[in-house]
C-alpha cells in the first residue's frame, strides 16, 4: 500500500516589500531627521526637524512634556487595531498619493519658511498618505485615529500667546471668589494682594498660568472620548469640555492658594501647597473628565423613561 505525504512549503520571503519599507523609512529619516529644519541650525538640534521637537519636548519649564506620550499613545492604539488592519481589504488609491504629494509640497514650503511646524505636520500627512496610497482606504480609515492623534507630539508655542489672558482670567476670579467667602484681595495684573495688614501676596506666573494642564488634558480627553464614546458627536462634546474643565482647575488652585495663604501662611502656600496642589487639581480635572464621559455614554431617553412619575 502506498502512502503520500504532503508537505507543506513555506510562501518564500518577499525581501522586495521589505526593501521598499526600508527605502520609505530612509527618505522619511532623511527628509525630517537631516533636513527637516531651517531654524536654529547651528544649535545641537542642526537640520533636524524631530530633534527641535524632542529639545521642546525636554524643555525645563514642562510645557510640552507631554509629547512623549503621545506616539505611545498611538502606538497602543495601532496594536489594538492589529487585527482590524490584518483583515482590511488591500486596494490602492490616487487620493493617497495626491495626499503624499500634498504633504512633500508643505514639508517644502515648511523648509524654505523657516516654519518647522509646518514641516512636522507633514510628515504626519505622509504616515498617514503613504499606507492610504498603498493599502487604500479602510486601511486609511483604521489608521486616522493614531495618526493624526500625533499632532499632540508638535510642540504649538505661539499658544504661548494667550499664557497671559489666562493668568488674568485665573486672578480676576480667584480674587472675586477670595472676596466672596470673606478674605478681603485685590487684583493688580496677575498678582492678589491681601488688603489685610501683614496679608499675603503671590503673582501667578507663566508656569502657573495653566497652559501646561490645558494643553495636557485636550490630548488626555481626546483618546479617552475616541475608546470611550460611541457617537462622534459626544466625542466631540468631551473633547470641547476639556478645556474649561483644565482653566477651572487651575481657578481652583490659584483660590485654594489664597485660601492656605491666608489660614495658614505664605511659606506654606508658597511652597509644600504650591509645589503639589497642581497634580491634585489635574487629577480631579480627570475625575470630572470621566464623570461626564460616563454620563455621555448613557442613553437619554433611557433616563427620561427610568426616571421615576410622581403618584
Amino acid at each position: 500500500m502506498n502512502t503520500t505525504t504532503h508537505t507543506s512549503q513555506s510562501k518564500p520571503f518577499d525581501w522586495s516589500h521589505w526593501l521598499f519599507f526600508a527605502l520609505i523609512i530612509v527618505l522619511l529619516v532623511y527628509l525630517y531627521g537631516l533636513r527637516g529644519n531651517s531654524q536654529e541650525i547651528h544649535t545641537a538640534q542642526g537640520r533636524s526637524a524631530l530633534l527641535w521637537m524632542v529639545y521642546r519636548w525636554s524643555s525645563a519649564d514642562g510645557q510640552f512634556s507631554h509629547g512623549w506620550m503621545i506616539p505611545m499613545v498611538s502606538l497602543c492604539v495601532l496594536w489594538q487595531k492589529r487585527d482590524q488592519l490584518k483583515s482590511a481589504s488591500i486596494k490602492s488609491s490616487f487620493v493617497g498619493l495626491a495626499f503624499v504629494a500634498s504633504s512633500l509640497l508643505l514639508h517644502w514650503v515648511g523648509v524654505r519658511s523657516q516654519l518647522t511646524r509646518l514641516s512636522l505636520v507633514s510628515l504626519i500627512g505622509l504616515l498617514w498618505g503613504i499606507p492610504f496610497f498603498i493599502y487604500g482606504r479602510q486601511v486609511a480609515r483604521i489608521l486616522l485615529f493614531p495618526c493624526f492623534y500625533l499632532v499632540f507630539c508638535i510642540p504649538l508655542s505661539f499658544l504661548n500667546t494667550i499664557s497671559l489672558p489666562l493668568r488674568l482670567l485665573a486672578t480676576t476670579i480667584s480674587s472675586g471668589m477670595l472676596n466672596g467667602i470673606g478674605i478681603e484681595a485685590v487684583r493688580r495684573g496677575t498678582a492678589i494682594y491681601s488688603t489685610a495688614a501683614g496679608g499675603f501676596s503671590f503673582d501667578v506666573a507663566d508656569a502657573c498660568s495653566g497652559l501646561h494642564s490645558l494643553l495636557a488634558m485636550t490630548a488626555l480627553t481626546c483618546v479617552y472620548a475616541y475608546f470611550t464614546q460611541n457617537k462622534l458627536w459626544k466625542g466631540i462634546i468631551l473633547f470641547l469640555a476639556s478645556a474649561p474643565l483644565a482653566v477651572a482647575g487651575n481657578i481652583f488652585r490659584v483660590l485654594t492658594i489664597g485660601i492656605v495663604a491666608e489660614t495658614i501662611g505664605m511659606d506654606t502656600a508658597m511652597g509644600l501647597y504650591h509645589d503639589y496642589s497642581g497634580y491634585l487639581v489635574f487629577a480631579a480635572a480627570i475625575l470630572l473628565m470621566i464623570a461626564l464621559g460616563e454620563l455621555l455614554k448613557k442613553d437619554l431617553r433611557t433616563i427620561l423613561r427610568e426616571r421615576p412619575t410622581a403618584s
